[in-house]
């Protein structure tokens, strides 16, 4: 995850210690970081969305976590002492027992976030997460309109979208807006970013695409597609920022981005490019990301190094605490993923950039060519640019 208010903008945000170390409270090393856990509570969704990476629907799923489970899962989580837990689905409002699971996360002291299509947050409800305590709501967005509606598959679901991010602003509970970055919404972009302005809305994550799920099927960025979003997404960001309206603008699945980045600032900002290159050399990317600082808790209990990597399961829940899978040293892959460096090829084995984007994410070259170890097919830059580095 890339905050470009941060590093592109220059602006402090909340969570720079975690991310960039150099503050109270900041483990020593970003390898040391517990990670933050993506638990995905409910496979069952409302809706049917075209890039969905769980490829979920509206029916029941069998063998997903009992209560009892649930509650030994926040036990557990709570004592390993993670930053965050981050409740995701299908659509984990759906799920019975969700404000039951999301008092109890906060009652445990637990940083708690929520990814949420956003269709059932009403007044009421947004009012229900601000006194729970939720850190964070994260509304999925992909394009104005019917945009959206086409790829939530779902006529209407837009004008939920917006009632959502208003009500949770009516009622003071932080929000934002994440968004995966497609044909469509990088074509759509500026409407996005202009509707992020005119709704107030000052957090927003853009994901780039990983092919898993029914995501298998959307392909279709190029890299110069990649290019220009960022470009149009830096560009904004500073915009805000000179407006004195800044808002905490993040990428997140491309940690190519960062590199991109300071190519960018050398040619900008260049007495700024020192300190930049030492943030980011300490968050090292998707070296610490996957199977370090963040890990995955599927709807059956299984543990994955990210939401997106289903294929490699570490263990269950429900026989073994999260802990225990997290902090065993029997799996391979997992190990490797923790020790990256010098087992990826190709163009990430040369590239200058490799203290900082740590060898980009590993499950799309996983997904693309069978190597988990092999080139990120979603890097976009040159052979030029990752030979001379900055």
């Amino acid at each position: 995850m890339l905050n470009l208010t941060r590093l592109y903008g220059g602006l402090a945000q909340p969570a720079d210690a975690l991310r960039y170390g150099h503050g109270h409270g900041a483990p020593r090393t970003a390898a040391e970081r517990r990670p933050i856990v993506v638990w995905n509570i409910t496979r069952r969704c409302n809706l049917k969305c075209l890039h969905c990476y769980s490829d979920s629907d509206a029916r029941f799923y069998p063998g997903e976590l009992t209560w009892e489970h649930m509650v030994s899962v926040v036990d557990d989580l709570a004592r390993f002492k993670v930053p965050a837990v981050l409740l995701s689905g299908g659509e984990p409002m759906i799920h019975p027992r969700f404000f039951d699971l999301a008092r109890l996360v906060r009652e445990k002291g637990l940083r708690l976030t929520i990814s949420t299509n956003g269709t059932m947050i009403d007044r009421n409800t947004a009012r229900k997460l601000k006194k729970i305590g939720v850190t964070y709501v994260g509304i999925s967005l992909d394009g104005i309109g019917e945009t959206h509606d086409h790829f939530r598959g779902r006529a209407g679901t837009f004008d939920k979208v917006v009632e959502a991010f208003a009500n949770c602003i009516a009622e003071q509970q932080k929000v934002g807006l994440r968004l995966t970055l497609t044909r469509h919404t990088i074509d759509d972009l500026d409407r996005i970013l202009d509707f992020i302005e005119a709704n107030d809305i000052n957090r927003v994550c853009f994901y780039h695409l990983v092919y898993s799920g029914r995501g298998e099927n959307l392909k279709d960025v190029t890299h110069d597609d990649s290019r220009r979003a960022l470009d149009k997404i830096m560009d904004r960001t500073n915009e805000w920022i000179a407006m004195g309206q800044p808002r905490e603008v993040l990428t997140v699945d491309q940690p190519a981005d960062g590199a991109y980045m300071l190519m960018r600032l050398k040619n900008e900002e260049p007495d700024r490019l020192a300190e930049v290159k030492d943030l980011l050399a300490w968050n090292g990317g998707g070296a610490n990301s996957s199977g370090i600082g963040i890990g995955n808790i599927d709807t059956q209990g299984n543990v994955h190094p990210d939401q997106f990597w289903q294929s490699l399961n570490l263990g269950n829940v429900k026989e073994t605490p999260f802990s225990e899978i997290w902090t065993q040293r029997e799996n391979t892959t997992l190990n490797g993923l923790r020790n990256r460096l010098p087992l990826l090829n190709g163009r990430c084995k040369e590239c200058q950039f490799l203290k900082f984007c740590g060898g980009g994410f590993r499950v799309r070259a996983l997904q693309t060519h069978g190597d988990p170890w092999a080139d990120d097919p979603g890097c976009y830059l040159t052979d030029e640019e990752i030979q001379m580095g900055v």
